[in-house]
């Protein structure tokens, strides 16, 4: 429960990060130097691989176990996310709106991972984890802050540890 609990702290706020920077992102002269209205459009493709992301997951976690595809969602985020940081152009344009299909399953699967065994301390432990959404105001501050220090870019790297951290979670329990 206490690993679930920071994870989806830290999945909440790497998800609302990332889609509270995109525009900055996207205006970014190496990136796609687009004004912020036109780079306004872009938002609603990372929040719609999302949606499209969460019915490949269903599938795919029919055979698949919730801490394998936990993992593997999480590993692809973070190799998304480093390319987003490290590259240019479309590259990193296209690669940081795709972690919104990687995003697609963590949520429930974090949740009930979590929940998983507590038995009649279950809706205690729901409690914990719904309180734990509070990441999605903490690490876009932070990230806010890193962006300052050191560019909207390299402030990526906050959101790619955050999903190191659902990494571990996930490969800890993918038996």
């Amino acid at each position: 429960l206490v690993l679930g609990a920071i994870g989806i702290f830290l999945y909440v706020g790497a998800e609302v990060s990332i889609g509270s920077f995109l525009v900055n992102f996207f205006g970014e002269p190496q990136i796609a130097g687009l004004p912020h209205a036109d780079a306004a459009h872009y938002v609603s493709l990372y929040w719609g691989g999302a949606m499209v992301g969460r019915f490949i997951g269903f599938a795919v976690m029919r055979t698949v176990s919730p801490g394998k595809a936990l993992a593997f969602n999480s590993l692809a985020a973070i190799a998304l996310v480093l390319a987003a940081v490290f590259g240019k152009g479309s590259l990193a344009m296209w690669a940081i709106l795709a972690v919104g299909l990687c995003n697609s399953i963590m949520f429930p699967t974090i949740f009930s991972m979590a929940l998983h065994g507590l038995g009649r301390y279950t809706g205690q432990g729901s409690g914990i984890l719904c309180m734990a959404i509070v990441g999605g105001a903490v690490v876009p501050f932070a990230q806010g802050a890193l962006a300052d220090a050191l560019g909207v870019q390299m402030s990526f790297l906050l959101p790619a540890a955050c999903y190191g951290f659902i990494l571990y979670f996930g490969a800890k329990y993918a038996a």
